[in-house]
């Protein structure tokens, strides 16, 4: 399976969109007078019901018409539902690798963070770089999922990247905040921000250069149900538990559900 120099820099492109959302993230914390938590909810609602759609309706059928093409559909169903899995198993294993107390999955309470007497510096600026690596361990597998989605199908690779650069703003928040009030520099905080997000396209050249050399659509399809399995657990363990920390309930259920529905119209109109 090859693919053009074009499509490949089409699909680096969206993981590099992705992962420099970060970076929006640190340009509301600053500059906004307050973050919206109830648009924020909404928002990483809108983003899980477009994982979860995009996951079971596109991603898995592929995959298993990619091996399909390899092997008898039994043997195609059995490889593509265990890829599936495991990609879910890595990416559980990923996330907890790293602690709780600098999970960037873990919401946090920005106010209360710039009463700057009750809480030491250095525990500040210790926690934003703690919360920049775990950002930038998690961020692999989103780049790597979105690059090889991307090359399948260019609007399945768009709508993931949104997703998920929705998904990296409260992410450019948790780890700007603590920075800026440790050292007091925007300039710093949002340079640790944006460099976290990097990991969004490191992840996508890694993949691409490991696997490059292997890829046919065997191969492509593990890849691809694997990457429907990544997309679940980030839907499923980050973005709906973090949208229902900053907001209402019904307002998560209600984005996920126009998430859903908005990928449903898109798939009907562009595929």
């Amino acid at each position: 399976m090859e693919y053009g120099l074009n499509e490949i820099l089409f699909a680096f492109s969206l993981t590099l969109f992705a992962g420099l959302s970060t970076a929006i993230g640190s340009a509301i914390a600053f500059f906004a007078k307050k973050t919206n938590p109830s648009f924020l909810s909404w928002a990483l609602g809108f983003s899980a019901g477009v994982m979860l759609y995009l996951s079971f309706i596109e991603i898995f059928p592929k995959a298993f018409a990619s091996l399909a093409g390899e092997m008898t559909e039994g043997w195609a169903y059995t490889v593509t539902t265990l890829s599936f899995f495991g990609g879910i198993l890595i990416t559980g294993i990923i996330d907890r690798i790293v602690p709780n107390t600098v999970n960037p999955h873990e919401p946090k309470d920005y106010e209360s963070v710039e009463d700057k007497e009750k809480i030491q510096r250095s525990n500040l600026l210790r926690m934003g770089l703690f919360t920049a690596l775990a950002i930038t361990l998690h961020n692999l597998p989103e780049g790597m999922a979105t690059f090889f989605a991307a090359l399948q199908e260019p609007l399945l690779g768009v709508s993931l990247a949104i997703a998920i650069a929705i998904h990296n703003i409260p992410e450019g928040i948790a780890v700007s905040v603590p920075i800026y009030y440790a050292t007091g520099s925007k300039k710093k905080a949002f340079l640790y921000s944006a460099l976290s997000g990097l990991a969004e396209p490191v992840g996508a050249l890694i993949g691409f250069f490991v696997l490059s050399f292997f890829l046919n659509d065997l191969i492509f399809g593990i890849i691809f149900a694997a990457v429907g399995g990544i997309m679940i657990y980030i839907a499923l363990d980050e973005l709906l538990p973090s949208a229902e920390k900053y907001g209402e309930h019904h307002k998560v259920i209600y984005g996920l559900i126009i998430g859903m529905m908005v990928m449903a119209v898109s798939l009907i109109i562009f595929l």
